[in-house]
């Protein structure tokens, strides 16, 4: 099995090297040390590694937060960072990114393990439940059956194409908006503003039948 390869970003010399020489005793392989934020994406982007230990604060332009959301959004690389003391702000800009953790330099062995076992078990899941994501919508737009899926608030999360068709809305504009408000049935539905199935079918916990005097009110009219 090969070994987890960790990007370093640290521009303190020494502590690189300690923080690497740590890396490859704790079995993980380090196949090169950033200085600064623009070096870390070019060396992540030609490198990709397996995780990056990012410093949140590095010389230069580019600090630890701003090349860690290049790499998360261009790279989806997970990045754990590296941080002796920060500001309150900089902390907040570093939640932002979505990091898979922070670690207190100077490091323990231990706590360094067992925060990359956890970054990288959480980005297999991550990445799992993306393409179980797409994997659905796929499958959906496929149908050739009108569908939207909704949250259990029932909020609109996804349309295929023939559902965009038939109630005039597009998937991008119906997306948060609540069910009743995208599919609204009947013209006693539509006049009186009440609801429409979902309340029932959630309560319920089963397909109900509106019968066949029920018509569908599109979002431009009838």
């Amino acid at each position: 099995m090969s070994r987890v390869r960790i990007l370093v970003v640290e521009d303190e010399g020494i502590i690189a090297q300690d923080i690497q020489a740590t890396l490859e005793k704790l079995g993980y392989e380090v196949p090169a040390i950033a200085v600064v934020g623009e070096e870390a994406i070019e060396k992540a982007a030609d490198l990709k590694p397996d995780l990056v230990l990012m410093d949140i604060v590095l010389w230069g332009g580019m600090d630890g937060v701003e090349a860690a959301t290049h790499i998360r959004e261009r790279l989806h690389i997970p990045v754990i960072f590296l941080t002796a003391h920060s500001d309150a702000a900089t902390l907040q800009r570093a939640k932002v990114t979505g990091p898979y953790g922070y670690i207190v330099k100077p490091l323990v062995e231990r706590e360094l393990r067992i925060g990359i076992e956890m970054a990288l078990h959480k980005h297999a899941m991550d990445r799992r439940l993306a393409e179980q994501d797409q994997w659905y919508a796929t499958t959906l737009a496929s149908v050739g059956e009108a569908v939207i899926a909704t949250d259990t608030g029932g909020g609109v999360r996804f349309m295929n194409s023939l559902a965009e068709s038939i109630t005039g809305w597009t998937q991008a504009e119906a997306v948060g908006q609540h069910l009743d408000n995208v599919m609204v049935l009947s013209a006693e539905v539509a006049s009186t503003g009440s609801h429409g199935p979902f309340a029932e079918a959630v309560r319920k916990g089963l397909v109900i039948d509106w019968g066949s005097n029920t018509w569908l009110w599109p979002r431009r009219g009838p």
